[in-house]
Formats: C-alpha cells, structure tokens, sequence
C-alpha cells in the first residue's frame, strides 16, 4: 500500500496577486491605435511624423531670421554685412599682416568663399546646442517631432547662406570672375554641406539637451575647427612647405569643412579648375554628409522620450 500525496493547496493570496484583471482603459487605447505620450515612436513613423511638420519647421526658420535682427536699424543686411566684416578683419591679419595671401591665387575671393561657407557651418554646430534647451516650453507643452527643432536651425541659417551666396557670386563678377558651367557644381556642394550640417545639428542638439554647459564650451572648439579649415590659408600651400606629421596632413585633408569649403572655391574661383580637384574629394563630401546626415539623424532620435524631462 503506497502513501499519496495531496495537492497542495492553492493559496487564494497568491492567486489574486498573480491574477491581473485586464484595464478597460489601456484596451480602449489600444483599439484606437493611442500611444503613451511622449513615448519614441519607430524610426519609420518618426521620418512620417517629420515630413509632415515640415511646413512648421520652415515657418519657424523664416521667423527666426525675420526676428534675428528686427531691432537693428539695418534689419537683415547685417546677414550679409556680418561675414563681410569677418572677411575684411581676416584679410588685414591674415593676408596682409601675416602675409597668408603669398602663393595663393585671388586670395580675396579665396578669403571671402571660405567665410561665407565656414560661417554656415560653424552657425549650424553652434546654434543648434541650444535647440532644444531655448524651447523648453514648447517642448514640454506640445506633441512634436523634436529634429524639427534643430533642422529649422538649419533650414534658417541656410536661407541666410542662400542670400550671402547671391552676393558672393556679386563680389566675384566685382573681382573679376567669370562665370562658367563649373559654378552649376556649387548646387550639389550645397547639397551636401547641408546634409553633413544638419546631422550635425542634431547631434549638437542631443548632447546640449543633455549637458548645456556645451554651449560655453563651443566658440572655443569652433574657433580651433576654423583655423584648421583652412578659411584664412591654403592647406596646400601650408602642407608643401611645413613637414607636418602624415596624420596632421591626413587629418586636415579630411576635415569635412576644409572639403567643403574647397568643393565650392573649385567650383566658383576660376583659379581652381574643377577638372584639378580629384575625384575623391566628392567621395569624402558624400562619405560625410551620409555618415553624419543618417547617423546624426538616428543619434537624435534615439533620445526622443528624454527631451524636456527634468
């Protein structure tokens, strides 16, 4: 005769603990297709979601740049005057002080193209730490795709770029350029420059949400970036007559803002022939607005939940 044992017995807590009844609330929710607000939609419904703030992103860039200077007496000339100014400081100390103009073919409209371009992309990296951290209040008070902040940065500044590149291709004509089918290539520079700096943007705009202190540290990195950018001198000219290290040489012909702004002086400087510029040069352009374009992109999206907690 074998002893049996008895099941045992359910114990009732446990059972209403393990026992959920379902929410009415969260089942009516998610029949009509209602997320948790706030919450990262996926990278598909994301770009969605963009696409259809884009008429808000650009009204918001044009505002910004109507209210940029709406209290100055010369309102939105300074966008034009601004970069001229830099150019005419940086031709007294650079070209005629340190002598920086020897070697280099019409180094005033050299000086003045590296300007104009090093000053959108240097305005991008820079306003956009602030994108998100200066709006706050919309952020935590409305539904939106938060790139459409950084991207309206921008879309602004390169409004701006598109009307110093109407004076620029004046200043040309003044300094005796003529124009040629090489300049239809300044379109896909832009193209990508564009590209490269809105990735940039929004990654920027990721780490100043983060940590806003950034924002004081970057004039100083920015102003290291420039001098290397050759904006001021020829990376060419400095490279053939100072024995650099093959990584600082290496390091200077890659860097995105020195192939941009050599793309558009090749493409604008008679002194420059396109057909000299070597091929690759377009590769490392198109590398760098696809790498930070796509990455910045994801990299920004990625934090989408976390902006505006705090």
């Amino acid at each position: 005769m074998t002893a049996t044992t008895a099941p045992p017995t359910p114990d009732p807590g446990r059972v209403r603990a393990d026992f959920k009844a379902p929410d009415p609330i969260a089942e009516l929710a998610a029949a009509h297709e209602l997320t948790l607000s706030g919450a990262r939609p996926t990278l598909p419904r994301y770009i969605a979601q963009l696409w259809g703030r884009r008429h808000f992103v650009s009204a918001l860039a044009t505002a910004r740049m109507q209210a940029q200077y709406s209290q100055a007496s010369l309102g939105q000339v300074w966008h034009l005057v601004t970069p001229l100014l830099n150019a005419a400081v940086y031709y007294f100390i650079f070209g005629i002080v340190m002598h920086a103009s020897h070697g280099v073919p019409d180094y005033l409209p050299f000086l003045i193209t590296g300007v104009f371009v090093w000053d959108f992309i240097g305005s991008c990296v820079n306003a956009s730490t602030r994108a998100v951290q200066s709006n706050l209040g919309l952020v935590r008070a409305l539904h939106f795709p938060r790139a459409s902040l950084p991207l309206s940065t921008v879309v602004q500044l390169f409004q701006q770029l598109l009307i110093t590149m109407g004076a620029l291709i004046i200043l040309l004509f003044a300094f005796g350029q003529a124009p040629s089918l090489n300049w239809l290539l300044a379109l896909p520079t832009l193209f990508l420059m564009a590209s490269f700096c809105a990735g940039c943007a929004m990654i920027m705009a990721r780490v100043g949400a983060k940590s806003p202190d950034v924002s004081q540290l970057m004039p100083f990195v920015l102003r290291t970036w420039m001098y290397a950018s050759g904006v001021m001198w020829s990376i060419d000219q400095m490279l053939k007559t100072d024995n650099l290290p093959h990584w600082v040489s290496t390091a200077l012909k890659l860097n995105p803002a020195a192939v941009f702004i050599d793309l558009m002086r090749f493409a604008l400087i008679d002194s420059y022939k396109a057909s000299q510029l070597p091929h690759h040069v377009w590769l490392i352009a198109l590398g760098w607005a696809l790498l930070f374009g796509v990455g910045g992109f994801v990299f920004f999206w990625k934090a989408e939940e976390e902006y505006g907690r705090g």
